[in-house]
């Protein structure tokens, strides 16, 4: 468990912490790639297994950024070996939290061992205890917070007020601009499994209440898509450290391109296709459907009539689904699965893509938006009800199409949507095609985001060990 590392005074170090889930990690590296660029020294602490993911960084960044290796501390509920969210679902995350919560006293004694130990942390808002940990060591904490503006806004309002909210049947958060409405179904699913005096809840709760109170917020969105959370949230921090640096996917250094995955049968097949007749299905790197369900949105497609690139997780055991026999073979002029991994970045920047069926995770969100696809939203779990209300509700980029882990939607309602929407959603496509604009304009050099991140790397700088 060594890192080294220089601290002077025009590069100081810094620890990033990041959750071992994807859509978590992914962007809090891309960010950090950007740190690094910008000069700063950074120890990036992770457990053994997810080591390989910072892989393009280390190659990219060999003398400005080390690894520290710490073993992944034991849980009750989390099997032996297994390190990341993706291994366990949603629903690990509460255990894995509370695990990671047991790496206080390691990484205190990490810092009072380093002859130039890091100035500064910058940890994901699923690591809020270590605000506390910041707090010790007299140094300065940034929250990196992988959702939106609007997500954040809910969090400290949600976990003050939980056993009042659980038992009402709709949510009014007039504090809020334009005083959204809410199931306490739709919050975050940590909001919905808490347990009072649940040890391990408990934990969570008090690391989610302490992340606004840390030195700094960094946001991946942008200021034109979030233009009145983003100041809503710098008011009630009470100043300005509030910092929207993405899409961040746009300023990254993820490699994450699969020479073996068939990218090039992929991209033959949209070329032949017309600009934005294709829709393109994909639920993020954790949900699996279970097989009424594959075989309902299996229907829905064939009978939408429209074009589609389905991405389906291979494998059939514990009653989750593969396509229905016969399936390929009978869309194979509309349709093309893929099993397994897909290069989702190019698919949604081809200009034959027009829209995307997504369980609404942020980096799905951000990623449709870049591509100038709208979305047709199916959340499940997590952040991605209150991700759809801000894209359909407040928005305007997105339709529901179907809500809910559990749901099996209507075979002929889903095809009549998806048609529907594909045919008929002008409004949705030019006002997605405007936000791609902004999104690609807030990293250009001296824009919103370009701006707010050369702001982080300012106020770093100033920081003296």
């Amino acid at each position: 468990m060594s890192a080294t590392a220089t601290a002077t005074a025009t590069h100081p170090h810094i620890l990033v912490f990041p959750y071992p889930a994807q859509g978590h990690m992914l962007p809090l590296l891309d960010l950090t790639h950007q740190l690094a660029l910008r000069g700063l020294t950074i120890t990036i602490l992770v457990t053994p297994k997810s080591l390989p993911f910072l892989s393009p960084l280390l190659s990219t960044h060999p003398s400005s950024i080390t690894p520290l290796v710490f073993p992944f501390p034991s849980h009750p509920l989390i099997p032996q070996g297994v390190e990341h969210v993706k291994d366990l679902g949603n629903s690990g995350n509460l255990p894995i939290m509370a695990a990671l919560g047991k790496l206080h006293d390691p990484l205190l004694n990490w810092f009072n061992s380093q002859t130039n130990p890091p100035v500064a942390i910058i940890s994901d808002f699923f690591l809020g205890w270590t605000e506390r940990l910041a707090t010790q060591l007299q140094i300065p904490r940034l929250t990196f917070f992988a959702s939106g503006a609007f997500v954040v806004s809910l969090c400290d309002y949600m976990w003050s007020n939980i056993e009042k909210l659980k038992s009402l049947s709709e949510i009014k958060l007039s504090h809020l601009p334009g005083s959204p409405v809410f199931k306490p179904e739709n919050f975050p699913s940590l909001f919905k499994h808490y347990k009072q005096s649940d040890p391990d809840c408990e934990f969570v709760k008090d690391g989610i209440l302490a992340n606004t109170k840390s030195w700094g917020c960094v946001l991946n969105s942008f200021e034109a898509l979030e233009t009145e959370y983003i100041q809503w949230l710098k008011t009630y921090v009470g100043h300005n450290r509030v910092y929207s640096v993405g899409p961040v996917s746009l300023i990254g250094n993820r490699g994450d391109s699969d020479p073996s995955s068939g990218s090039d049968r992929v991209m033959t097949w949209l070329d032949q296709c017309p600009d934005g007749s294709v829709v393109y299905v994909c639920f993020g790197s954790q949900k699996l459907l279970r097989k009424e369900q594959v075989e309902a949105l299996a229907n829905g497609l064939e009978k939408s009539g429209t074009r589609f690139i389905w991405v389906v997780k291979p494998g059939t055991t514990n009653g989750f689904g593969d396509v229905p026999d016969g399936f390929e073979e009978r869309v194979a002029g509309q349709g093309l699965v893929i099993k397994g991994w897909a290069p989702q970045l190019l698919i949604l920047n081809h200009k034959a893509v027009g829209g995307f069926l997504s369980h609404c995770g942020w980096n799905s969100v951000l990623e449709g938006i870049v591509g100038g696809v709208m979305i047709l939203a199916w959340p499940m779990e997590a952040d991605q009800f209150v991700n759809a209300k801000l894209l359909v509700d407040e928005i305007g980029v997105a339709v529901r199409v179907c809500e809910g882990a559990d749901s099996v939607p209507n075979s002929d309602e889903l095809g009549r949507a998806v048609a529907e929407a594909m045919t008929e959603g002008g409004g949705m496509k030019t006002k997605v095609k405007d936000l791609k604009q902004k999104a690609l304009a807030a990293v250009s050099h001296g824009e919103s985001s370009m701006k707010d991140l050369d702001r982080v790397v300012e106020e770093l700088g100033q920081l003296r060990g």
